[in-house]
C-alpha cells in the first residue's frame, strides 16, 4: 500500500470514528483519536488535515447535528432569477474551474447508445469513489463509502445502459485531481434529461459553503409547484460533490435524503462549511 493510500485510509476511519461519536453526542480529543489511529497526535493532525482539509477539532464543530438547521439560518442562498443558475457553462467551485456542456434531448434518449464512458476508482476525503467520463467530460460520480463497489457501478452503469464502459482511470485522473483542491479544471457532460438538467444547473449556482431549499430551486427553474419533482432531480444527480445536490436540504432544516448515504452528507456540508470560514 503506497503511503499515499495509506494515509487516505487513516483519514477514511478518523472520520467514521468522529461521525459515530456525534451520532452518540460525543467529542473526541484529537488526544484520544489519534490513540484510536495508532500515530502521535501530530502526525495524525498533518495527515487528516492534508486530506479533510481542516482539523479534526474543526471538522466536528461543523459536524454537529444541528448543522444543517444552522446553515439554512446563516447561508442560505435565494435562487432569484434563471439567469443566476449557470446557464453560462462555467462557475468558480471549490479551487478549480469548472466547466460543463449538456448533453441534447435526444442524444439522452439513446440511454448512451454510442457514448463510450471511462471509469475508474478514486480516494476522496469522503471515501472511494467511482468516477465517469466522456471524452467531454465527468458524467458520474459516485461516493461508495456506504454503498459498497458493485452497487455503485451498478448504479452508474444503469443510468446509461446502451453505453459502452472501460475501465481507464487515466482519463479521468486530471479532473478528479482537479475536484479533490489540487487545482486545475475539470469538465462535466451532464447527461439528463432537460428538466433535470436545469435543476443540476441551479445547484451548481449555489456557493460552496451555502444551502437551499428544494422549493427555491423549483422557483428558480420557473417551475414553484414541482418541488417533489424537484427533490427526484436533485436525486438523481449523477455527478455527486462537483454538481452540489448536498446543498438542497428541506426548509425546516432538516437534512433530507442524499443517494450515496446522509453520513456522506453530512460529511460535504461540514467539510465545506469549515473551508469556506478558513478562507473568510
Amino acid at each position: 500500500m503506497s503511503e499515499s493510500s495509506y494515509h487516505f485510509q487513516v483519514a477514511r476511519r478518523a472520520l467514521d470514528e468522529i461521525d459515530a461519536a456525534q451520532e452518540a453526542g460525543e467529542l473526541l480529543t484529537l488526544e484520544g483519536l489519534s490513540a484510536r489511529m495508532g500515530m502521535s497526535p501530530a502526525h495524525f493532525q498533518r495527515v487528516f488535515s492534508q486530506w479533510v482539509g481542516i482539523s479534526p477539532k474543526r471538522y466536528q464543530q461543523y459536524l454537529m447535528l444541528d448543522h444543517a438547521k444552522a446553515l439554512l439560518r446563516e447561508r442560505f442562498t435565494t435562487l432569484e432569477a434563471a439567469g443566476a443558475v449557470g446557464l453560462s457553462g462555467s462557475s468558480r467551485l471549490h479551487d478549480m474551474f469548472l466547466r460543463w456542456e449538456a448533453m441534447t434531448p435526444g442524444e439522452y434518449a439513446r440511454a448512451g447508445a454510442g457514448l463510450e464512458i471511462a471509469f475508474g476508482w478514486f480516494d476522496t476525503p469522503f471515501g472511494e469513489s467511482l468516477a465517469m467520463g466522456t471524452a467531454k467530460g465527468l458524467c458520474g460520480l459516485a461516493f461508495a463509502s456506504e454503498t459498497g463497489h458493485e452497487a455503485a457501478m451498478a448504479d452508474m452503469t444503469g443510468r446509461w445502459p446502451e453505453a459502452a464502459f472501460r475501465e481507464d482511470p487515466a482519463a479521468l485522473a486530471p479532473w478528479i485531481a482537479a475536484a479533490v483542491g489540487q487545482g486545475g479544471e475539470a469538465r462535466l457532460h451532464l447527461i439528463g434529461a432537460p428538466f433535470q438538467i436545469k435543476v443540476w444547473e441551479a445547484l451548481l449556482a449555489i456557493p460552496t459553503g451555502q444551502v437551499t431549499t428544494y422549493s427555491e430551486i423549483a422557483g428558480a427553474i420557473g417551475h414553484p409547484r414541482a418541488v417533489r419533482a424537484v427533490g427526484t432531480a436533485v436525486g438523481r444527480n449523477p455527478v455527486s460533490w462537483l454538481i452540489p445536490c448536498h446543498r438542497a436540504i428541506r426548509k425546516s432544516g432538516g437534512l433530507g435524503g442524499y443517494h450515496w448515504g446522509l453520513p456522506v452528507k453530512r460529511a460535504l456540508l461540514a467539510w465545506e462549511a469549515a473551508r469556506a470560514d478558513s478562507r473568510a
